[in-house]
């Protein structure tokens, strides 16, 4: 296994942790991104859903990995996914906390170009 596939493998494990943490703990995990929002009902459950769809997404690209498989187009959907994050809170920022826009930015979109960059190099 080549570098960049060991770093891509690690990240996708850390990306399942943090969707199944998101699954479990949806609250404390998004406070500080959506304010007390994050503790309604409602909105636990698209976060449960956004878990959800970390978990599966990256566990399709751990299974590809173990078997030798292209990890282009997983990663390439997971920097989708962290894309649309960023969208849909710029989105919503008059309704989130002063600091919600820039650290997903920040978050969001570092996760998105890490995705892109391991993508590039992992299947070259």
């Amino acid at each position: 296994m080549n570098a960049a596939r060991a770093s891509a493998g690690s990240v996708i494990a850390l990306r399942i942790a943090y969707g199944a943490a998101l699954i479990v703990a949806p609250r404390r995990l998004a406070l500080r991104w959506l304010g007390p929002a994050a503790e309604d009902a409602p909105v636990q459950v698209a976060l449960r859903a956004l878990g959800a769809r970390e978990v599966l997404l990256h566990a399709g690209a751990l299974f590809a990995a173990a078997r030798g498989g292209p990890l282009r187009p997983w990663l390439a959907a997971s920097a989708a996914g962290d894309l649309t994050d960023v969208i849909a809170t710029a989105m919503g920022r008059r309704r989130l906390p002063p600091s919600s826009t820039p650290a997903t930015v920040a978050v969001g979109g570092g996760a998105a170009l890490m995705s892109v960059g391991l993508a590039v190099a992992v299947d070259s």
